[in-house]
């Protein structure tokens, strides 16, 4: 099994776009069907998750060696950045702030900001990144995000490791 997936990298790369890919339709059936708001450190994540499903897709186009190894490169930048703001959100939700600082009401900034100020807000989430609004077998949505990026990443370096030796 290990060798069908490491022995072709450019359908492992596809692999891991894929499973980005499933990552984000489950945040968007969370927030739009579940009605979870994201918070901001959310929205970096989802980011992160975006620039990991870009990056391996391209890899996973390219024939070119050094093509393929600069995307699952960017990509696991973008896995390790996600990994640390998932670990930063789990560090809020377990020692929550004494007042919290990240996050507002969506309607309260839409009638109270210009939609010029009010668009950049949006996009930042307004969900409080320290609250815990969904588990699974007792991990949060950070958790789980900071395992899976953990996961990302470590596939990601196996990759890397097994294209540098293969040149």
């Amino acid at each position: 099994m290990i060798d069908w997936y490491f022995g072709a990298p450019r359908r492992a790369y596809g692999l891991i776009c894929l499973a980005c890919v499933l990552m984000l339709a489950f945040g968007l059936y969370l927030q739009h069907v579940v009605g979870l708001e994201p918070c901001p450190m959310c929205i970096v994540q989802r980011y992160a998750l975006v620039l990991v499903a870009l990056f391996t897709g391209l890899a996973g186009v390219f024939r070119n060696v050094g093509l393929r190894f600069t995307g699952g490169l960017l990509a696991l930048v973008a896995a390790i950045g996600g990994a640390y703001t998932a670990a930063s959100q789990s560090w809020l939700q377990w020692y929550p702030p004494e007042v919290v600082s990240c996050g507002r009401d969506l309607y309260g900034m839409i009638e109270t900001f210009p939609l010029k100020r009010a668009l950049p807000m949006i996009f930042r989430g307004g969900g409080d990144c320290s609250k815990i609004d969904w588990t699974l077998f007792g991990l949060t949505l950070a958790n789980w995000s900071f395992i899976a990026f953990t996961v990302l990443s470590l596939l990601l370096i196996v990759l890397l490791v097994r294209s540098r030796r293969a040149r």
